[in-house]
């Protein structure tokens, strides 16, 4: 059997965006002491280090040295702003456990703070349109094909005019098929003709690159056309036509010399499980911290309104599917376990009159901070349900078992985008699944600051939490 592997590309463009990087987070911190009057020592050096470590590790989990460079000009700022957020809170933590924190200035670490996190977004962003404007003036465009005219012909077409860091030049589409049979109508006049064409095309060198967009069940034409385009010089891709499943989080791997894509997998796989683990901590450590005297007097107001225990703890199902204890505030007078479990609704009488502002402000859940340190909850992710509510729903809505794919969360992209508290229809709790789903395919660290600062101003304002 021949070599299948699939190698990642790499750019030396890369290799000057990391030393770019390094240069500018070692200067602004010279730049910062110096500007705040603070003396320049081997401290200062080693804190250059440590911090360029961290941020290279942190970028290159959150793929911000990616080889390909189809990303929009906001995404690719948001992956470094959101690299170098996550640095400084590991940098904190580092900081405070091996006491060296006191070695600078509070004025001097803020200004490079902010100074390196706008000097990084301003590179990134001066490097792109660098890039951008060598493209534009010819240097490593490329003519592209499409083999294929159907709906995934027409947004790769879309996704290339859109990026032109890409560097490819819109040819146009081949396709064997009679014009009644086209999927999409309204692009012929970018039609140039069959696949023989095409291949005539290559042959003279009219073209650099085919992208070939076939259905899969397309398997001889894909065949042939590979064949007739191995003759000319032109570079190959097969764009598969994997929308025919639904995929989470999908991702090549490698086993050995064969090729596999994930259809159902965890976007937290190595280096990037370390990070939100890390980020998990930082946060919920320096949070428990701020908000303590809120929790002792959530505790005092809990323990004289009405009889029993502060705190208690429900069964739900975390990662993978394995039963946790999860921790509240008490704000029922009577809590159920068992198989049948009991959504709280509005005016529910088992509610507390303390229970009701807490659950209506989600303070309620703060002890879950606990679980977070603790390791089986995330700040973000898919909220936990009732182990009942997992049984019962798990036979109703196709996939629903994917949300443990990762650790559920105090709070999630379900919640802030309006799905929080009572899910009294099955649509609404199809429509929760929808998001918690969106969130494991999309995920990044970005994306999980971006909804604990979004939960900060809507859970104040939502009227379906009691």
């Amino acid at each position: 059997m021949s070599n299948l592997r699939i190698h990642i590309s790499k750019s030396p463009l890369n290799f000057i965006q990391r030393v770019c990087d390094a240069a500018v987070i070692g200067s602004t911190l010279y730049a910062s002491q110096w500007l705040t009057g603070n003396a320049i020592s081997d401290r200062t050096l080693l804190a250059i280090l440590v911090a360029i470590g961290v941020y290279s590790m942190v970028s290159e989990a959150a793929s911000a040295y990616r080889a390909d460079t189809g990303r929009s000009a906001n995404h690719d700022l948001a992956i470094v702003l959101s690299s170098w957020l996550v640095t400084v809170l590991l940098l904190v933590v580092i900081a405070f456990f091996s006491r060296h924190s006191e070695y600078f200035a509070r004025a001097s670490v803020l200004s490079w703070i902010f100074l390196a996190g706008a000097a990084l977004g301003l590179s990134r962003m001066l490097f792109r349109i660098a890039i951008e404007l060598m493209i534009a003036s010819g240097w490593s465009t490329r003519r592209m094909a499409i083999a294929g005219l159907n709906e995934l012909g027409v947004q790769l077409m879309r996704n290339a005019e859109a990026n032109p860091s890409c560097g490819l030049k819109m040819v146009g589409f081949y396709d064997d098929r009679a014009k009644d049979r086209w999927l999409v109508k309204d692009h012929s006049e970018q039609f140039l003709g069959s696949l023989n064409h095409l291949v005539d095309e290559a042959k003279a060198g009219n073209i650099d690159t085919v992208f070939v967009t076939l259905p899969m069940r397309a398997e001889s034409r894909i065949r042939w056309l590979l064949e007739q385009l191995a003759d000319t010089t032109v570079s190959a891709y097969i764009v598969p036509d994997f929308f025919v499943f639904e995929l989470l989080h999908s991702r090549w791997n490698n086993i050995g010399n064969l090729p596999a894509v994930s259809v159902f997998e965890t976007p937290l796989y190595g280096v990037d499980s370390w990070l939100k683990r890390a980020f998990d901590l930082s946060i919920a450590t320096l949070g428990l911290i701020a908000i303590s005297p809120i929790m002792v007097a959530c505790a005092i107001l809990v323990k004289v309104s009405s009889a029993g225990p502060v705190f208690f703890r429900q069964r739900r199902y975390g990662l993978d599917g394995k039963e946790i204890w999860v921790w509240k505030f008490r704000s029922m007078r009577t809590c159920d376990n068992g198989s049948v479990v009991a959504q709280a609704t509005k005016a529910d009488p088992r509610i507390t009159r303390i229970g009701s502002v807490l659950r209506k402000t989600s303070l309620d859940e703060l002890p879950q901070l606990f679980n977070v340190i603790e390791g089986s909850m995330s700040l973000v992710g898919p909220r936990p349900h009732a182990s009942a509510h997992n049984e019962h729903y798990r036979k109703l809505i196709r996939g629903y078992m994917l949300r443990h794919k990762v650790k559920p969360g105090i709070t999630g992209l379900a919640q802030v985008e309006g799905y929080r508290g009572e899910t009294e229809t099955l649509d609404k709790m199809q429509k929760r699944i929808d998001f918690d789903h969106r969130y494991i395919q999309q995920w990044s660290l970005w994306l999980d600051f971006k909804i604990l600062v979004r939960t900060l101003f809507v859970v104040f304002k939502q009227d379906n939490a009691y």
